[in-house]
């Protein structure tokens, strides 16, 4: 039997109605700050309720309800999300279904690890493991990672930040040798890439003001707007106590907590993991 392929564009409008519908019926009118009354026939807000709340017309707000093909903006989604009280993921889900770019979501504790978190990252010993934040701050480390990148527990915020520590730190240049520039440069096409974010933010532009004036290379390379998403690879580092450390690279985003990324640093040789143990103990 032939299958029939429904338009897609019609099938998302009629998801996002519905989606709608099922996020209004789910809130009672105290909740927005109305009235409960006592003459409603349905559960939930009504259509005319929603509309008022979000600053659009009833008759728009119904179209959009009963599966239309009219264009919303990414601010009235902001709304819409605001009045029906939406989840982190409710809000995404809205955002897709309306094919709009969702602004960035700020977190209340963006540097917060769970102990199942440090557990995991305890657990990665002997080789380095650390989680960062998107200011590429370093939030959360094991013990190994202090042996080879420096004691974290000592450090002052502002050192415990890794564009930071890679243009500023003697340790971290000894460390990576002919490498820090790339790294560094590296780096900062990282650090750049979620600038692009927080562009308003009082923060981001404090810290580019302190490397402008501390450091000639970040003040040369900033210049040239290089951005980039991906992590890095593969590290010969050459550690002082040990000598040459040949690492691989993993990181990923903690599902729970998307502002936080883990990097694990795995040993590539037989003989970086001995070395790497002998660190420890």
């Amino acid at each position: 039997m032939e299958v029939v392929m429904k338009n897609p564009d019609a099938v998302r409008h009629k998801e996002l109605g519905e989606f709608l519908k099922t996020r209004r019926a789910r809130l009672l009118p105290e909740q927005v700050g109305l009235p409960s009354g006592s003459r409603r026939r349905t559960a939930g807000l009504r259509r005319e309720e929603v509309a008022q709340l979000a600053r659009v017309s009833v008759d728009w707000y119904t179209r959009l309800e009963q599966g239309r093909d009219i264009n919303v903006s990414a601010h009235f989604l902001e709304e819409l999300a605001k009045v029906l009280k939406l989840s982190s993921s409710e809000r995404r889900h809205l955002f897709l279904l309306a094919r709009q770019q969702m602004p960035f979501e700020k977190t209340d504790n963006p540097s917060k690890v769970s102990p199942a978190l440090q557990k995991f990252l305890n657990h990665q010993d002997p080789n380095p493991a650390y989680v960062t934040n998107l200011k590429w701050d370093f939030v959360a480390w094991n013990q190994a990672a202090c042996k080879v990148f420096g004691d974290y527990n000592t450090m002052s915020e502002l050192e415990r930040n890794s564009l930071w520590r890679a243009f500023t730190s003697p340790y971290m240049r000894k460390l990576l040798g002919d490498d820090w520039e790339a790294h560094a440069q590296r780096r900062l096409a990282q650090f750049r890439a979620g600038y692009g974010r927080y562009i308003d933010e009082p923060w981001w532009a404090e810290m580019i003001d302190k490397l402008t004036k501390e450091s000639e290379e970040f003040r040369e390379w900033w210049l040239r707007h290089d951005v980039l998403d991906t992590p890095e690879g593969r590290k010969v580092l050459h550690h002082p106590q040990v000598g040459e450390l040949v690492l691989g690279h993993l990181s990923f985003q903690v599902s729970d907590a998307p502002d936080l990324i883990v990097t694990v640093h795995m040993s590539e040789t037989e003989e970086t993991l001995k070395k790497l143990w002998q660190l420890l103990h």
